[in-house]
């Protein structure tokens, strides 16, 4: 029987502390064979990348591993620091989650997977300049010649993701783990993403290991399963297998997690809810939502908009040359009506949450008019504005980063209850904020913690919480779910309805997830380079779609084998 190229036996990893060892892998084991991608799935913190950190000997140096990792028949725990050099890049390479902090913003694509080649082969830097445009034509990049020159910065999501590829395979590993390699990019851009790391894998033969919270588009691409939770396996086999007739509630749970695509669930199941069997699987009828439109149908739209337009100015223009115009938002016209949730989704760059921030007026529209309760927005002065905002809320893609890391999330939440003097006095705030953090899921001593204490899901909490504190009236979700774990994200979308009910919120819900915003949203409006593509009820598009381009996202969302 051939040898398993990577080999983990038993394998422990604990973090030191002041007070106690913190244990993050309790004794795995599993084998990743020769011409093979293996799947590595769970939910953050259930292990998966620290796993793959450990083959590649780059986890911090206190940190304490027992147990084996044997990469052909050799050990990897005891290698220096100079010995992983030579393997790292070379005989085992790494596409880590997030290209944009993985790649050098001083430094051109090119010159960054040049780098890679200089070090591991003997090539002259006129040859290995060559190959690198070749390595960035077999990745599908466009303009390959060109693409060397470019800097991060200046070319999208999924190219950044192609560079890191191109860089990965540089030196024909015999083992690529792909860490995440399609979290948050768009469901159009994940599938080639997915397709170009087969036919890279078929063509080099190379074994993969592919680390995902995603068991549906794990089932795609690989062979075999590992399901991880915390820190420990609690299912491994036959890909197809395992996604059909999963053993363990944890792997029911990643799979019932995602919105269904042909029913719509009236709570999305959580892990909890599987592991300890208390999930009630209810769905609305056709009857129950007609009654729902009927209802909120028959007022006046909150919200109207009219011929929508916002323009930027482009590469500026030289000497008598006309400046280049982009238009982010062109010709758009919707209304939405009070207690609705209209769906926007698109690929990145189709203008949609362009058009969010235009409606919250942290843009200024080109062109056109937005009418909330009858009055138009772009008519009103700065002071008038100001006060409206109170009304209409956005919660923002990155939690992390719309929140104060120096002020503890209580004082962050009352801050806006202070700008738009709600309340008597801070005792009466306090006491507000202490209700809205139950209410969202966390508790009192939440309060006086801060942002980076929480988890991505906990943060995405404290986001609507200090969005719910200014009692509005419409909320714009802008990708407000499309980083996190698919058993989180079920657990704030069941929020965001549950608030909804509760409070009478108006949504207007952005996602380049059609499965996602299909689960939300009662009227669905698909945006395309700035247009509207498609409008209408949401299960009624996404059933029977008219355009070619709905078509297309819909056919891109995984589904499993």
């Amino acid at each position: 029987m051939e040898q398993a190229l990577l080999k983990i036996e038993n394998l422990h990893i604990s973090f030191p502390s002041k007070k106690e060892e913190n244990k993050v892998i309790h004794g795995i084991s599993f084998e990743l064979n020769s011409n093979e991608i293996l799947g590595i799935v769970g939910e953050s913190g259930s292990g998966k990348s620290v796993s793959s950190l450990a083959v590649l000997g780059l986890l911090p140096k206190a940190t304490k591993i027992e147990g084996a990792i044997t990469f052909e028949g050799k050990s990897l725990c005891k290698l220096s620091n100079k010995e992983f050099r030579k393997i790292r890049g070379n005989e085992i390479s790494m596409i880590f989650q997030e290209p944009m902090s993985s790649l050098n913003p001083s430094m051109t694509c090119g010159e960054q997977v040049l780098e890679v080649l200089l070090q591991h082969t003997k090539l002259s830097k006129k040859e290995a300049k060559q190959e690198v445009i070749q390595l960035f034509e077999k990745v599908k990049l466009p303009r390959a010649t060109e693409m060397y020159g470019q800097y991060p910065h200046q070319i999208s999501g999924g190219q950044k993701q192609r560079v890191m590829i191109a860089m990965a395979i540089a030196c024909k590993p015999k083992i690529l783990i792909a860490d995440e390699p399609t979290t948050a990019l768009d469901v159009t851009v994940q599938k080639e993403i997915i397709k170009l790391l087969k036919e890279l894998q078929q063509e080099t033969e190379m074994s993969i290991l592919f680390i995902s919270h995603d068991l549906s588009l794990v089932s795609e691409i690989c062979n075999r399963v590992v399901v991880m939770y915390q820190g420990n396996i609690v299912e491994q086999g036959n890909a197809l297998e395992l996604f059909h007739n999963p053993k363990d509630n944890y792997t029911k749970a990643l799979i019932k997690s995602k919105p269904s695509q042909t029913e719509r669930l009236k709570t999305l199941p959580s892990v909890k809810d599987f592991i300890e069997g208390t999930f009630d699987n209810d769905i609305y009828t056709t009857t129950e939502r007609e009654a729902f439109h009927e209802k909120i149908y028959a007022e006046k739209p909150l919200l109207e908009i009219s011929q929508l337009k916002k323009y930027y100015v482009g590469n500026k223009a030289w000497w008598f040359q006309k400046e280049s115009l982009v238009k982010a938002v062109d010709d758009i016209s919707f209304k939405l009506y009070e207690g609705e949730t209209l769906g926007l989704v698109g690929e990145s760059g189709c203008g949609k949450s362009t058009l969010g921030r235009t409606i919250v007026h942290l843009e200024k529209a080109t062109a056109g008019t937005i009418h909330y309760n009858g009055q138009d927005l772009t008519k009103l002065s700065n002071a008038e504005i100001k006060t409206l905002r109170k009304d209409i809320q956005i919660i923002f893609q990155d939690p992390f980063s719309s929140l104060n890391p120096r002020i503890v999330v209580g004082e962050a939440i009352l801050e806006p209850m202070i700008v738009h003097q709600l309340y008597k006095n801070d005792q009466e705030r306090k006491e507000k904020v202490f209700e809205i953090l139950e209410k969202v899921g966390l508790n009192k001593e939440h309060y006086f913690r801060y942002p980076h204490e929480f988890s991505g899901g906990q943060r995405q909490r404290i986001g609507i919480a200090r969005t719910i504190a200014l009692q509005p009236k419409l909320i714009i979700c802008d990708e407000s779910v499309s980083a996190l774990d698919v058993s989180v994200q079920a657990q704030v979308l069941n929020l965001l309805n549950q608030l909804k009910v509760d409070f009478g919120f108006t949504y207007i819900f952005i996602s380049h997830d059609l499965a996602v915003v299909k689960y939300m949203a009662d009227q669905l409006v698909v945006m395309n380079k700035g247009k509207i593509e498609e409008i209408g009820d949401a299960d009624e598009i996404y059933a029977n779609p008219n355009s070619e381009y709905t078509k297309k996202l819909i056919e891109s969302i995984p589904k499993g084998k």
